[in-house]
């Protein structure tokens, strides 16, 4: 039987993936900052009594620290770790006023990342030294991370940062047996997506991309982009010259700066 921590699991991306693990019979930890809404989850998931809620905000990180320690003892331990508790707001760098909506980006998205994977590394280390081959640090990152996207600076900054800091994370880990994952989502259909005025190419069904996300984290895989088309987009826009890159995307659609706060 697993036992999952995930943040950010009151919607979106988080909920489909503890609906998919608790069919599963996996034991959840369930941390977002909306009681309610994680009560409501909760009790519609199979074998409710076994999982535990933990309302916080990720930025709180004592209060994360706590919550980690309440699951590793309650559960036993843990096997999944996914941090994916974030939020996406368009911004512009030449309006004061939204320097302190790309600082909360950065310190939600990022930050806390590295706050919600602390406090489980020494016990994952020790469980894959006893032989527990199934140890993960799951980090939710984004296409948006792969290049900046116009109006998305905050957004596009703090997804690279993710990649960026997994990758480092996978190979400091590597010797322990503990494997960390990035996924990289496309266009997901969330509240997050659901907002947006243009056109979404390759938009998958949260239940189907959280079907793909568990598969790639069983398997232990170090970085991968669902859905798979949007994995060879992700490629050739690494590719792009520049030049090109700027030419076609200073005529993309830009994130409304005004838009509520979502999480992930």
């Amino acid at each position: 039987m697993q036992r999952v921590f995930i943040t950010g699991a009151s919607s979106g991306i988080g909920a489909a993936l503890a609906q998919c693990y608790a069919r599963q019979g996996a034991v959840l930890g369930l941390v977002a900052r909306r009681e309610q809404a994680l009560e409501q989850l909760r009790a519609g998931l199979p074998g409710s009594a076994r999982h535990r809620i933990y309302a916080l905000d990720v930025t709180d990180h004592a209060a994360l620290a706590a919550a980690a320690a309440d699951f590793i003892g309650a559960a036993g331990g843990v096997d999944v770790v996914i941090a994916n508790a974030g939020i996406s707001q368009g911004t512009l760098t030449e309006h004061a006023e939204d320097l302190a909506v790309f600082e909360r980006v950065i310190v939600t998205n990022v930050v806390a990342m590295v706050a919600t994977f602390a406090p489980f590394i020494a016990t994952l280390k020790a469980q894959a030294q006893s032989g527990n081959r199934g140890c993960r640090l799951v980090g939710i990152a984004s296409v948006a991370g792969i290049r900046g996207l116009p109006g998305a600076g905050a957004y596009s900054a703090s997804k690279a940062a993710v990649i960026s800091y997994c990758e480092s994370l996978r190979v400091e880990l590597k010797k322990s047996g503990v494997k960390v994952v990035t996924v990289a989502p496309g266009y997901i259909d969330t509240p997050m997506t659901q907002i947006n005025t243009y056109p979404m190419p390759f938009l998958m069904s949260v239940e189907k991309f959280a079907a793909a996300a568990i598969a790639a984290i069983d398997m232990g895989v170090g970085y991968t982009v669902i859905p798979w088309q949007m994995g060879i987009v992700a490629k050739l826009l690494r590719m792009l010259p520049n030049r090109v890159y700027d030419f076609v995307f200073s005529k993309a659609p830009h994130k409304a700066r005004k838009a509520p706060e979502e999480r992930t």
